[in-house]
């Protein structure tokens, strides 16, 4: 087993959800496993965080018998950290496409294997001469038994703007006779329309609970996502059982088929450092919400056991990939 140093912005979102559950499966699968929680560059917190890793290393080295001992692998999501490769026998990448700087990429060079969440991320760094490992990734299982499901709709885009959810807004302010759309959008600083009355827009702090009863309790899902890295928002509402609607273009369409949710038409509509960002097409979304709508109850339930299904495979999947591609690290030790 390896000693692994997991390296991310600890943002207390995404990248922190993403940190916890790589640090708990690796450690499951026997590793141990540091955590490197960085802040901004130049902020003293970093600093001191940076020197915390380095001294927690030289004391594992010096209990071992080795002085300036390195750690087998850093791990780095999303951001590139170089002047941290020389604490460990190999450098692994995990990164989102979308957050990728063009300053970066001189310093691909520096990293023995990149591990790619989706189909699109592993093309996209092969094509830049990395060595490219697809694992895939997973969301927070977010079901809860016994909520009633109500034919209305649920999108969650959290604080990104990168869901679509203007465009959903002004859709539902042109079809008031449209059933309860609940909006839980934590963005900052977002000039917003007047909402419909059939728009209920949750800006504030919910608990888990809550949200978690919001999401269940809708039987319909918009998740339109313009780009992902992976698409938490997409996996927690697949694990719920939801009727997903989602975008027909990379990476969405990875965790969305029409077997187990519901595609809408896109186009290209620039780009987003290296990912390609894709907004749906306003007349087929509304297509696709009247389908849904005069959509059998049978039908509704056959896409949401089979969405739920895919989520407890994969995420199966995932945990299994994660430990070979680990085991593969080439020059870890």
């Amino acid at each position: 087993m390896s000693n692994i140093n997991l390296i991310a912005r600890d943002n207390g979102a995404g990248l922190t959800r993403d940190l916890r559950l790589l640090a708990r499966l690796l450690a499951e699968a026997g590793h141990d496993v540091t955590i490197t929680g960085l802040g901004h560059r130049g902020r003293l917190g970093n600093r001191l965080r940076r020197l915390h890793a380095r001294l927690r290393r030289l004391l594992r080295g010096w209990f071992d018998g080795r002085l300036n001992a390195r750690y087998d692998i850093n791990i780095m999501l999303e951001h590139v950290r170089p002047e941290m490769f020389d604490q460990a026998h190999a450098n692994v990448l995990v990164p989102n496409p979308e957050w990728f700087r063009a300053e970066w990429l001189p310093h691909l060079r520096g990293f023995d294997l990149v591990l790619a969440k989706t189909g699109h991320a592993e093309r996209l760094f092969a094509a830049l001469g990395c060595r490219t490992r697809f694992i895939g990734f997973t969301g927070e299982d977010c079901l809860v038994e016994g909520v009633p499901h109500q034919p209305t709709f649920f999108h969650g885009p959290g604080r990104s703007g990168n869901k679509g959810t203007l465009p959903l807004l002004e859709l539902w302010a042109r079809h008031p006779e449209w059933p309860q759309l609940t909006v839980v959008w934590r963005r900052k600083r977002v000039e917003l329309p007047p909402m419909p009355a059939n728009v209920t827009l949750i800006q504030d702090f919910l608990d888990e609970a809550e949200l978690r009863r919001l999401q269940n309790a809708s039987t319909f899902h918009l998740c339109p996502s313009q780009t992902e890295g992976y698409g938490h928002s997409i996996a927690e509402s697949l694990s719920v059982g939801a009727v997903v609607i989602t975008t027909d273009a990379e990476p969405m369409n990875e965790l969305v088929a029409a077997g187990r949710g519901v595609l809408v038409t896109a186009h290209a509509q620039g780009t987003q450092e290296l990912a390609t960002l894709y907004d749906f097409d306003g007349a087929a979304m509304e297509a696709t919400i009247a389908h849904c709508l005069a959509m059998p109850e049978e039908e509704q339930q056959r896409l949401g056991r089979a969405a739920r299904e895919w989520f407890l495979a994969n995420r199966r999947d995932f945990e299994q990939r994660l430990c070979d591609a680990v085991a593969a690290v080439p020059g870890r030790n």
